[in-house]
């Protein structure tokens, strides 16, 4: 990597450090100026050893201390930060408060998983998903060499020096927003498995208790009901029923699917294609927000990794509710934020699930209406910049302003490659 990317002071920036109980820094982000300095350090590096492997601590030491200023970050001045996790096993600590943190920064974390790694604990640390390797061999690493090269290269501006630059626009008399969208098509996406077949009642309920508080109607909310189990069924389409009475009577009138195996990957792509189709309803050219609500009582039996990448790239906003059941890293990979995330469902607990499910819900701000493929991806942007100032006026977690960025602009033909790069190596020893 230091041999293919353009590093000294002024371009890419490297710090390594090893961790194992605590960690150690082989040199920092500013320690080096040339590449030459830079890979005669690397060849001199030393197995340190140790017997726990602490990642979690190890995650938020280089959140704290090596991601500053005073180590040569330069995130003040918009350069990306990026992190590359190297770790052969489980870890011996906690890792989603530390992972939470890095992506509540902005950081890109790839996370390289070898031999023993978890591969649930790669899913909370890589950010955005994608940045996710889990290999069987240490050889395997030189095949993906190219390829993360090639990504930390086409990685744009950093999120914040792109808010700042619309900051000005955003915060001008001139701009307002409404606090609660008055308009969104939104799809209840519900596990008929027959793992759910007792906590089914409860998640009629929470449908119905959302429903009922929203404002329904042709030009105003719009609301979809798909089950699925093994295979997935559309109980109604967005464009089926324009009035609160009709959807809550379909709703009421909902059975149990039953069967096996839980296929959500399946369901979750049936949804992105079908559901949120403009032939269903969706009014998703006209910017109307997008959101699928996915009610859950189990682990799914086929990949949702790629589809729920797919689907928030398409601009949805998945929310996950859980039974006692469910499966939570799983549902916090499919939801939008971490923080989407709402456990515990059941008869008694579906009110107060339902009261902080809206309040997420009705603030989904609109996107820009798409005229053109040109324009998409530049309306994106400035839909995503107003989005993390929203979140930041509603005081909402600032986690899902990093998400929103990481996960949903993508890189497009007018996006050129930037040469500033501050990137720090994290290695298992």
């Amino acid at each position: 990597m230091a041999k293919d990317l353009e590093t000294h002071d002024d371009a890419v920036r490297m710090a390594v450090m090893q961790y194992s109980d605590d960690v150690m820094v082989h040199f920092n982000l500013k320690s080096h100026n040339s590449k030459k300095a830079l890979i005669n350090a690397l060849r001199n590096l030393r197995h340190k050893g140790g017997r726990n492997r602490k990642t979690g601590a190890a995650l938020q030491f280089v959140r704290d201390r090596v991601f500053t200023t005073l180590f040569g970050s330069r995130h003040l001045e918009g350069v990306p930060q990026i992190l590359f996790l190297l770790t052969l096993g489980k870890a011996g600590d906690d890792v989603s408060k530390a992972a939470l943190s890095l992506k509540q920064f902005g950081v890109q974390t790839f996370a390289i998983g070898i031999k023993k790694a978890k591969l649930q604990e790669l899913q909370q640390i890589a950010s955005p998903s994608r940045f996710l390797y889990n290999l069987p061999v240490f050889g395997e690493l030189l095949s993906i060499q190219p390829q993360l090269a090639a990504l930390v290269q086409q990685r744009t501006e950093y999120p914040v020096a792109r808010m700042l630059k619309t900051f000005a626009f955003l915060t001008s008399p001139s701009f307002n927003f409404e606090l609660e969208n008055q308009q969104s098509d939104i799809v209840f996406l519900m596990d008929g498995s027959e793992d759910t077949r007792s906590d089914f009642p409860a998640m009629k309920a929470l449908v119905e208790r959302t429903v009922d508080a929203l404002n329904i109607g042709d030009d105003k909310v719009r609301v979809s009901v798909v089950q699925y189990s093994r295979d997935p069924q559309t109980h109604f389409n967005l464009n089926s029923y324009s009035t609160k009475q009709d959807v809550l009577a379909a709703v009421q009138q909902l059975n149990h699917k039953g069967g096996r195996p839980l296929n959500t990957g399946a369901a979750l792509n049936y949804v992105r294609n079908s559901a949120f189709a403009d032939s269903s309803g969706s009014r998703k050219q006209d910017g109307v927000p997008q959101i699928l609500i996915f009610l859950t009582g189990g682990r799914s039996q086929d990949n949702v990794m790629s589809v729920a990448a797919a689907l928030k790239q398409d601009g949805v906003v998945p929310f996950c509710v859980g039974t006692r059941n469910a499966d939570i890293l799983e549902q916090q990979m499919i939801a939008f934020d971490p923080s989407y995330t709402f456990t515990g469902l059941g008869v008694d607990d579906t009110g107060s699930i339902a009261q902080r499910l809206l309040t997420f819900v009705k603030r989904v701000p609109r996107q820009p209406r798409l005229t053109s493929e040109k324009t998409l991806g530049e309306t994106r942007s400035f839909a995503f910049s107003r989005f993390l100032l929203l979140s930041l006026a509603l005081s909402l977690p600032l986690s899902l302003s990093a998400s929103i960025i990481l996960n949903f602009i993508p890189v497009s033909a007018d996006q050129t490659q930037s040469s500033q790069h501050d990137i720090v190596f994290l290695l298992d020893s």
